[in-house]
């Protein structure tokens, strides 16, 4: 049996590679901070005091609704998740659902969750939420994609023939690492649509636009590093000389 680990503790290590969005971002707005020393005072006092244990579920990490699952004071149950050394599923790839009422389906896969190795599969092993619900309105009735375990509920299909198959990595001849069907021995490429993000469709296609800083100035050094103080550099710009004699001072 795979060894078993928590993995509560990993706050967006894989999420925010599905979110297009900055890393600092993702780190201030997923953190819990309880206390921290005041800006201004000495850093010597007290360390900071966050959170270190969170619960993943299919709300990003970044999300009010995955902040209200991590409420301040709030514990969460420990969730062992099975690691899996080489993650195979990716946006765009056609599985085939292995468990429930859509047993048998095929269909693309629409979100990834590798913190507890679910995916969600486009219009396949839905529920029913309702959205909106009162006392004097019924709400309205939406389908919702529940995950699925990428260890056991689902399979990758083989494009060659479209049918399902158990996969391993290997390495073509111009050492290229690319996902091989067991079945058939075809390779199963990796779909463009994995690279989509919010701001444009694929990087390759991306067209700077006149707010962007170009490359160019961005390599331009315009900063020599020297040892001196603020007050040294300023005085060499002026072309102030220093003429008086500092006193001996003993460092022990």
């Amino acid at each position: 049996m795979p060894r078993e680990f928590n993995i509560l503790n990993i706050i967006g290590k894989f999420s925010k590679q599905y979110g297009n969005l900055p890393d600092r971002y993702i780190k201030r707005a997923s953190e819990q901070v309880y206390w921290k020393t005041p800006r201004g005072k000495p850093q010597y006092l007290p360390r900071t005091v966050q959170r270190r244990k969170f619960l993943f579920t299919t709300n990003r990490p970044w999300t009010q609704e995955f902040y209200l699952e991590n409420a301040p004071g709030s514990t969460v149950n420990k969730v062992h998740v099975e690691p899996i050394k080489e993650w195979s599923f990716f946006r765009g790839d056609r599985v085939e659902v292995l468990v429930g009422r859509d047993k048998g389906k095929q269909g693309i896969v629409k979100q990834i969750f590798q913190e507890r190795n679910w995916i969600t599969v486009e219009g396949l092993h839905t529920k029913i939420t309702m959205y909106g619900k009162s006392k004097d309105f019924e709400g309205i009735p939406t389908l919702k994609e529940k995950p699925l375990l990428v260890t056991r509920e689902v399979a990758l299909v083989d494009p060659s023939d479209l049918q399902a198959t158990k996969i391993e990595w290997r390495y073509t001849e111009s050492g290229e690492k690319v996902r091989v069907s067991r079945r058939t021995g075809r390779v199963i490429p990796i779909p463009a649509s994995d690279m989509e993000t919010i701001d444009y469709k694929l990087p390759n296609l991306y067209k700077p636009a006149d707010k962007d800083t170009k490359k160019e100035d961005v390599e331009k050094i315009t900063f020599t590093p020297e040892l001196k103080t603020f007050e040294m550099d300023i005085m060499d710009k002026m072309g102030i000389k220093e003429d008086r004699i500092p006193q001996k001072c003993y460092w022990y």
